[in-house]
Formats: structure tokens, C-alpha cells, sequence
């Protein structure tokens, strides 16, 4: 983002499992964006997160909601582990066709459980395309055709949209997880932060 859309970017080194499970993660971030707009309004940030991040993204949006703070302009939430079940049609059809994932048996289900600590993993903050998303600020998701996560993906725009959220999808062509920005000079990578960056530019003032 900073490198090809041209913005300040502000990276937050959030706690992690399994020394530190949920929700150490997402009140750090929670706690970088109160200390964040002691400077920046609210309307000239936007928040941008891939897989796990995606879904700190969306789950960072509901604390905000909940505490009654301003929304960001825009969120761009990149293939976000949006539920940490094995729920949708992609957990199924692309096992083994994602050569980064792979496989939701395993390491990716247990680290799951490993997030979760013993809460509900359905629970909003933990999969949030189960919670309410009413007033969540305009969203731009990405995916790609061979990803593991492409329904969460699916089922969480269709989730903003039915919410009257502005929701948009960019899903790429043979693309497994997150693969979109593990080469900087993929012409996928410079399409997917490029447009994220088009996509802030007409919310950020």
C-alpha cells in the first residue's frame, strides 16, 4: 500500500498465539486505532488486513461499534478467515487445489482452537460473519478463484450487502490464499493494491 498506492502506513505488531490468544490480538489493535485518532480523524483513515488480518479487520470494526468510537473511511479486508469453521462451499471444493493452505484439517483447524481459547468460534468476534455489520463503513474484499477462503470471502460480502453496507468483490483469476501479495512485482499484487488504493481514494478525505 504504501510502495504502490502511495499511502501512510501505520503496521500493528498485534500479540499472537499461543502465548497470547484471543482477544490479545484484537485489543491491540483495537488499542492502536483509539491512540490512532488522537491525530487522524476518523474520516481520513481506512484499515486493510490479508487472511487472519483480513479478519482482525472485520472484527476490529465491531469493537469500534461497540465502544461507540467513529468508523474509518473504508476497510479493505483481504481473504479474511471470517468464520473459523469449516463452513462453505471453498473449505470443501479447493482443499488441495490452494497450494498455501490447503487443508482445513490440521494446522489450519487447530490453530483455530489454539486463536479461540476455549470461546465459541462462531462468536462474532472471532468469525464475524456471523454478527451484525449494520453501519460498517464502505468494504472492498478480495479473493481468488483457488482460494481456501474464497466463501468466507463470498458469504461476507453478501453479509455487508444484505446489511446496506457498500460492498465491493474483486475475486483473481488462479489465485490460491493470499497469493496476491507474495511477490511485489505479480502483476496480481499491483492489481490488488492498486485498486484497494483507488478503492480508499474515493472514501479517505
Amino acid at each position: 500500500m504504501a510502495g504502490i498506492a502511495g499511502y501512510r502506513v501505520i503496521v500493528v505488531d498485534y500479540r499472537m498465539p499461543p502465548e497470547h490468544p484471543y482477544p490479545a490480538a484484537l485489543d491491540d489493535a483495537f488499542d492502536a486505532y483509539q491512540t490512532l485518532l488522537k491525530s487522524v480523524p476518523a474520516n481520513k483513515i481506512g484499515v486493510f488486513g490479508t487472511s487472519a488480518g483480513g479478519g482482525m479487520t472485520l472484527a476490529l470494526m465491531l469493537r469500534i461499534k461497540t465502544a461507540g468510537l467513529p468508523l474509518p473511511a473504508a476497510i479493505a479486508p483481504g481473504t479474511p478467515w471470517s468464520d473459523l469453521t469449516k463452513t462453505g462451499d471453498s473449505y470443501f471444493t479447493n482443499e488441495g487445489v490452494d497450494n498455501v493452505l490447503v487443508s482445513y484439517d490440521g494446522w489450519l483447524g487447530d490453530a483455530a482452537k489454539l486463536y479461540a481459547n476455549g470461546h465459541d468460534l462462531k462468536g462474532p468476534m472471532l468469525s464475524p460473519v456471523y454478527s451484525d455489520v449494520t453501519g460498517f463503513p464502505p468494504t472492498l474484499l478480495t479473493s481468488g478463484t483457488r482460494d481456501l477462503f474464497l466463501s468466507n470471502t463470498v458469504r461476507m460480502h453478501l453479509k455487508l450487502c444484505q446489511a446496506g453496507v457498500d460492498a465491493n468483490l474483486m475475486i483473481l483469476e488462479g489465485i490460491s490464499h493470499a497469493q496476491y501479495h507474495m511477490d511485489p512485482n505479480a502483476s496480481e499484487t499491483i492489481t490488488h493494491f492498486t485498486e484497494v488504493g483507488h478503492f480508499f481514494s474515493q472514501y479517505l478525505r
